[in-house]
């Protein structure tokens, strides 16, 4: 079958399912997969879940705290640094295999009633070696069986797996949306803090501009002046006019640093808001398909069943049980697609980081060049900020 194509093994009664490799090595071939077995199953998927909360958690906790150290005007650009999406990209994978094994095993708890309705179609091995000696009694006993086959608790243990899983998703949706609102209101209040230090930033360097005639002026009047008693007066302003300009050049060079963490700050916080906006998608995506799936196939299995059992039905329930056997492919092909749409989204959303970060790192390259040229006016690194010519 595709599905041992895949990796997984078949267990082979009819409450089986296809066991990931976490199971495997404790199931030989042949054994069957019990409730308790699946009831394993679902824990470790649980204990996975678990962790990947933490780390989303952890992920969040770390930018709040950058984002209180920048508040309170502390260096935080190590944390900001340290809290990368490999965390992202980790945890994400875990909650994808995670998802995909559990999925995986409710779909092939479905292959355990192809053999149900295979047995109604035809007759038994004993029904036919009757059937040699008595067609009569081989077809009587045949009606018999079909006359008391149920799949009703079949079908009530497939709802309940369904549920199961389904509130596993919804535990890992909540998550994703509560982590998410955090880091969106945050987000919001640094891109207010940034834009409230820009317009600090320009009013100092507006002050600066402000010093310079006065400056120029009193050298112009040092460079004339004769007396001595004078031109200590004026050496004196002068020097007084210069530490106030040294001052606010200091304070134009701490303000343009934390306007720079800020930024690197909320490039992070989007691309974080954007993976869990994302992760969240695919997780009601996840949840409205396998509660669909679920709701559609108790209602075409119920019918095939009573289809049936009624011989002079057996042409619409072959065509009913072909609709159920394409809708089944669809739902694999659309959880295939799923994966790959997720897997797409993930490796688009971590090249942009690539992007961000290379983005970053030039500023600061560019930063430490431009210090030298620094003196008074910062004029190559202010400008590149001013005109965001990040790269260029």
């Amino acid at each position: 079958m595709a599905a041992a194509k895949a990796g997984f093994l078949y267990i082979g009664d009819v409450n089986s399912v296809y066991i990931p490799h976490m199971t495997h090595k404790t199931l030989q071939k042949g054994q069957f997969m019990s409730q308790s077995q699946f009831d394993e199953m679902v824990r470790a998927s649980q204990a996975k879940v678990s962790e990947s909360q933490q780390k989303i958690t952890a992920l969040t906790s770390r930018i709040e705290t950058a984002r209180a150290k920048i508040s309170a005007g502390e260096d935080a650009s190590i944390d900001i640094e340290n809290a990368t999406l490999d965390d992202v990209h980790a945890h994400t994978e875990v909650m994808n295999a995670n998802i995909a094994e559990l999925i995986m095993g409710l779909d092939d708890v479905t292959t355990a009633f192809s053999k149900d309705f295979d047995e109604m179609r035809s007759k038994t091995g004993w029904e036919s070696f009757v059937g040699f000696f008595s067609r009569g009694k081989s077809d009587s006993m045949r009606q018999e069986r079909m006359r008391t086959a149920s799949i009703d608790d079949k079908l009530q243990d497939l709802i309940a797996k369904s549920d199961v899983i389904v509130k596993l998703l919804e535990g890992q949706l909540a998550t994703l949306e509560d982590q998410r609102e955090k880091v969106q209101v945050n987000l919001s209040a640094t891109l207010e803090d940034r834009e409230f230090t820009v317009q600090e930033l320009e009013a100092v360097r507006a002050e600066i501009v402000a010093l310079d005639p006065q400056i120029i002026e009193l050298e112009n009047k040092i460079s004339v002046e004769q007396d001595a008693a004078a031109r200590t007066k004026l050496e004196t302003e002068l020097a007084d006019l210069n530490a106030k300009y040294n001052a606010m050049v200091q304070d134009e060079q701490v303000k343009l640093a934390k306007s720079q963490t800020l930024e690197r700050y909320i490039e992070k916080g989007k691309t974080w808001v954007d993976s869990l906006q994302n992760q969240a998608a695919t997780q009601m995506v996840l949840i409205n398909k396998l509660q669909t799936d679920t709701a559609q196939r108790v209602v075409l299995y119920d019918a095939l069943t009573k289809s049936l059992k009624t011989a002079q039905q057996q042409d619409v329930a072959h065509r009913i049980n072909e609709i159920g056997v394409q809708t089944d492919k669809e739902a694999q092909t659309a959880m295939a697609a799923i994966g790959t749409a997720t897997n797409q989204k993930m490796a688009d959303m971590l090249e942009s980081h690539e992007d961000n970060m290379v983005f970053a790192r030039d500023v600061l390259e560019k930063k430490a060049k431009a210090d030298e040229r620094f003196a008074r006016r910062f004029a190559a690194i202010v400008e590149k900020h001013d005109k965001n010519l990040y790269g260029g």
